[in-house]
């Protein structure tokens, strides 16, 4: 058991999972900074700096009257917290956007250097000396 373990550790699919992983975790600060250090501040610029995520409707319970989502939270009452889930889907399709901007950036770079390595791993053709020594070879072939 424990050899078949080892084989499974050693297959390229398994360790190209655990580097995916581990540059996907990366990835992900990379992303969340860009969202969040440079995409939502111009956003805040541009709707005026409305923050939804406080935003909520008390369903059962007593809250202070302008409390804010953490102190409604904590005073126990039912609360419908639709801001906080609009700003998590507005942030989600930013990272969105941002992972297919980066990926599409990404897949152009590796196909011009598939394209600048067939361009060089493309056979040479003869050259023009080796043409016409064919065409001479060829041309005594039939006068023979």
């Amino acid at each position: 058991m424990l050899k078949e373990f080892r084989e499974f550790i050693a297959r390229g699919n398994v360790m190209d999972m655990a580097v995916g992983i581990i540059i996907g975790a990366a990835f992900t600060a990379i992303v969340s900074s860009m969202v969040n250090d440079l995409i939502n501040p111009i956003l805040g610029l541009l709707t005026g700096g409305i923050d939804f995520s406080d935003q909520y409707v008390v369903l059962s319970g007593n809250v202070p009257d302008g409390a804010s989502l953490d102190a409604a939270r904590s005073s126990g009452a039912a609360i419908f917290a639709y801001g906080a889930f609009l700003m998590a889907v507005l942030n989600f399709l930013i990272v969105a956007w941002v992972v297919f901007l980066l990926v599409k950036a990404v897949n152009r770079a590796r196909e011009m250097t598939v394209r600048k390595q067939e361009v060089e791993a493309a056979p040479a053709g003869p050259s023009q000396e080796e043409l016409l020594a064919q065409i001479r070879d060829l041309l005594a072939a039939r006068a023979a």
